[in-house]
């Protein structure tokens, strides 16, 4: 019978755990012992007793060495990478553009590594999508942090004392977390304001209340699973022009645009920053891949011309049982895929284990990481 072991996350700030109570009752259906590192539940409000209780055993870390599977939300450390056998199956977040060293040292290893964000966007993928159920986290979050942080109320207040006009709110990015932005922000009664490049993102931002600002272009910027392309300066020189006429009313501006694999595209800079008005704030939620606004600082908040960023990579964390609910099912999905009869297999003809796999039988088997530790990608 194979064994999937839950550490305990180290990562700076990480509330987050891998594997629920309630996974664990779904995993018992394929034959599956599960290991939790005591107290990896810790911060997500999730006791020892409770994981006993649904049928897992509590171990210290050393019981990861028996593990078949080892699943996690952030990704290992160097000396946590070199730890692992090369008979093990690990499913984690890795963010492997910018994290090389953890990659080199898992390959080294052997260690089979599925990538939760290489799973591909299709069909039968959509219960392991762990980017979607984080984003969507982070999205609203984002949202309720700004109306907290900001000087204003959302909504608009008719009053005997006076009529105030509803917040304004500029979402970057209408992918899983803009489009959870916007929602939420209307929901408070915000005014909301949509930039992305992708034209079909139009009609899905219009059908939740929220106004898309057009760049022109006749380029397609649609990306592979739906993403957005990398645009040309000429393009993000008219969109920076465009956003900066409506980011002069804004008062809170929430960045969301990734591209999976690489830096986050910069859409903020300090001019256009320059030109909000003082005391409005700015959310990034892509601050770990170097943030879609030029003064995002992954460290904490930073103060510019009377406008507040901060960054907002952590967000998920901090909405931690829930978070972990999301990622949990998510990660019981993916296992699905893996175990026949008790044991775990790996089809690499399944696409969505083929999409996702970034290391196995001692290489890098994903292209373009494969070529960052060459060196013949940037």
């Amino acid at each position: 019978m194979a064994t999937l072991f839950v550490p305990r996350e180290t990562a700076p700030g990480e509330r987050r755990v891998a594997v629920t109570p309630a996974a664990i009752k779904k995993l018992a259906r394929w034959d599956l012992t599960v290991v939790v590192e005591a107290g990896a539940g810790d911060g997500a409000g999730i006791s020892d007793e409770a994981y006993t209780d649904a049928g897992a055993r509590i171990g210290d870390p050393g019981a990861i060495g028996d593990a078949s599977v080892v699943a996690r939300v952030a990704p290992p450390s160097v000396e946590e990478a070199s730890a692992l056998s090369a008979d093990m199956v690990l499913l984690t977040f890795i963010a492997p553009h910018r994290n090389l060293e953890v990659v080199a040292a898992l390959a080294e290893g052997g260690v089979t590594t599925l990538a939760m964000e290489l799973v591909p966007r299709i069909s039968r993928a959509q219960s392991i999508d762990a980017l979607s159920s984080q984003a969507n986290i982070s999205g609203y979050r984002a949202v309720i942090t700004a109306a907290y942080e900001l000087d204003k109320y959302f909504p608009l207040f008719m009053t005997a004392a006076g009529t105030i006009r509803p917040a304004t709110v500029v979402v970057l990015g209408a992918g899983v977390a803009g489009l959870q932005a916007v929602a939420t922000a209307r929901r408070l009664g915000a005014l909301v304001k949509v930039s992305d490049i992708r034209p079909a993102a139009k009609e899905e931002v219009e059908s939740l209340g929220g106004t898309f600002i057009d760049v022109p272009s006749d380029e397609d910027l649609t990306g592979e699973g739906g993403y957005a392309k990398e645009a040309g300066e000429d393009f993000l020189t008219r969109q920076r022009r465009i956003l900066t006429e409506n980011l002069a009313g804004a008062h809170a501006v929430i960045t969301t645009a990734q591209i999976p694999g690489r830096p986050a595209p910069m859409l903020l800079t300090t001019p256009m920053i320059e030109a909000m008005p003082a005391g409005s704030i700015v959310i990034d939620l892509a601050a770990a891949d170097g943030g879609n606004c030029e003064l995002t600082d992954v460290e904490g908040p930073v103060e510019h011309g009377g406008v507040r960023i901060l960054p907002g990579h952590h967000l998920a964390s901090s909405m931690a049982a829930e978070a972990s609910a999301m990622y949990a099912n998510n990660i019981t999905s993916f296992v699905e895929l893996l175990v026949t009869d008790g044991q775990i297999g790996l089809d690499r003809d399944d696409e969505v284990v083929a999409g996702a796999l970034l290391t196995h039988e001692g290489r890098v088997v994903h292209e373009r990481t494969a070529a960052l530790l060459e060196g013949g990608a940037t």
